[in-house]
């Protein structure tokens, strides 16, 4: 698999994008991993890197998405937190990556079984951790299929909360950054959001959040 030169990467629609990503958890679910001389991607990449795509996960250990989309280094910005929030260090991260590095895609992934979502709707507060879940808050409270059980016991619960805040957060990274919004709309970048299946590896994309000309 070639490093990404400055020239392939412009030669990457958000179309093309978002194939390389489904095809690379393709690979990843039905294990057919690209072999890569990582050594030489790192050297290859020393002088300047020209990802595709900026993937925005959670630092669930189960959830990297060099691995889930079977890519190699210089290949995706990955931005890590809890309950892949957006704040707007991260939207900043963002706008870097697809204005200033000239990513073509931004990937926000969800997971099943979230702690950070299992969290949020237990209303739980720790420390810092307090600030964080609360941003996950309104996910929870927007969930209105569920009348009993509204807890991190019912996992029917927790899914259609982690499925909101996904939209949630694709929709906030268009409300709060102008820069991002103008890019997605003159069909510069695309957007879309989904969900990882840790027990199966399948990233399932939430068609009402694709936007991609």
């Amino acid at each position: 698999m070639k490093t990404l030169t400055k020239e392939m990467q412009a030669s990457i629609s958000p179309n093309m994008a978002l194939d390389l990503l489904i095809d690379g958890n393709k690979r990843f679910v039905n294990n057919l991993k690209i072999n890569r001389n990582l050594l030489q991607q790192a050297n290859e990449t020393s002088d300047g890197q020209h990802p595709f795509a900026v993937i925005l996960s959670c630092i669930d250990s189960r959830t990297s998405a060099e691995l889930i989309f079977d890519q190699g280094l210089g290949d995706i910005f990955s931005v890590r937190i809890a309950g892949n929030i957006v704040n707007e260090d991260i939207l900043g991260s963002m706008e870097f990556g697809c204005k200033v590095a000239g990513a073509k895609f931004i990937m926000v992934l969800g997971h099943t079984k979230c702690g950070a979502i299992k969290g949020a709707c237990d209303h739980v507060e720790m420390g810092n951790l307090t600030t964080l879940l609360n941003k996950i808050s309104d996910a929870v409270e927007i969930e209105k299929e569920t009348i009993e059980n509204r807890n991190s016991n019912n996992s029917i619960f927790v899914e259609n909360v982690a499925a909101n805040n996904v939209r949630l957060v694709v929709k906030k990274i268009m409300d709060d950054s102008p820069i991002l919004k103008e890019l997605i709309s003159s069909g510069n970048i695309g957007i879309a959001g989904g969900i990882h299946d840790i027990s199966t590896g399948v990233v399932t994309l939430f068609n009402d959040t694709l936007i991609v000309h």
